[in-house]
């Protein structure tokens, strides 16, 4: 991702979304997407892990979640689980999935904020093949434990280099796509508490308009993005001084019971959408005042 500063030069951004929100950020088409955070997918027993394509491994994961924890116990297995997991099973990884692992790169995701230590390191001082480290640790937190796969950022001198670079915007979107893999929906927050409360990267002003008007702008949502008589009352209460990202959580709420990750956030007293109040305390208050927003090459066509 390092390189990525050297190809966002591109022309500048047409005349009306300068004066929106000031020369130098440039328009839909011209513009680089920046991470405000690492980008790794998300490894666990609840959803995947890299060995689930290895013969004995496939076995035990297609087992309901309670008896897989019962047989990580026996000695036997467990041997055969820890022997096979250097195997490769010949499928190259797609998008997101699950990718053979390299110990050195693959991180215990036990706090949000980190830093997160690698499993080969932890491994090293329990003098255990890196793949039982990963099994005892899950076991230590019934199986509830997170390992984290960079995919991109997880330098963060790059992540606020790619976020100052003046077009770049922050934000990340799959639409939907990797839900049990990915939880991305905290860059917002990160940006809050980690770059303006405890980095001062940035003030508490800049941020939020580079999470408003920047985006908005720039997606062609010209009546969004300002707290403004005449524009949509989009509005988010929260506290500058609270507000933080939780650890994600496995969810199977999706149509037929599908899985999926959700990642809540403190310190949020109130999300309001066109005018009405949608969540309160993070709870949704029943109304449905949203409606799908449409850009502008969508409008027209």
């Amino acid at each position: 991702m390092g390189a990525t500063t050297e190809t966002i030069g591109a022309p500048a951004a047409p005349r009306a979304a300068r004066r929106r929100i000031g020369v130098g950020v440039i328009g839909f088409g011209w513009l680089g997407q920046a991470h405000s955070r690492s980008l790794s997918a998300l490894l666990s027993f609840k959803t995947q892990m890299p060995f689930d394509r290895l013969p004995v491994w496939k076995e035990l994961r297609a087992l309901p979640l309670a008896e897989q924890r019962r047989r990580l116990h026996d000695a036997e297995l467990r041997r055969r689980l820890i022997e096979a997991s250097g195997e490769k099973d010949g499928r190259r990884p797609v998008g997101t999935e699950a990718k053979p692992p390299d110990y050195d790169w693959l991180l215990v995701f036990d706090t949000v904020e980190g830093p997160h230590r690698t499993v080969a390191e932890v491994a090293r001082e329990r003098g255990q093949h890196p793949a039982e480290t990963m099994i005892d640790l899950a076991l230590a937190k019934d199986l509830d434990l997170f390992f984290l796969q960079p995919i991109a950022n997880e330098d963060q001198d790059y992540a606020l280099e790619l976020m100052r670079h003046p077009r770049a915007v922050v934000t990340f979107s799959d639409s939907g796509a990797h839900v049990s893999q990915l939880m991305d929906s905290s860059l917002q927050t990160h940006l809050l508490y980690h770059w303006v409360r405890r980095k001062q990267a940035f003030t508490l002003e800049e941020a939020v308009r580079m999470l408003t008007l920047v985006p908005a702008t720039l997606w062609g949502f010209a009546n969004r993005g300002l707290v403004r008589e005449g524009m949509a009352a989009d509005l988010v209460v929260f506290d500058p001084e609270t507000i933080a990202a939780e650890m994600p959580e496995v969810v199977d709420d999706l149509p037929a019971g599908a899985r999926r990750l959700v990642q809540r956030t403190r310190g949020i007293a109130a999300t309001v959408v066109n005018g009405e109040v949608l969540l309160r305390d993070g709870k949704h208050t029943g109304a449905l005042p949203g409606q799908l927003l449409r850009g502008p090459l969508a409008r027209t066509s």
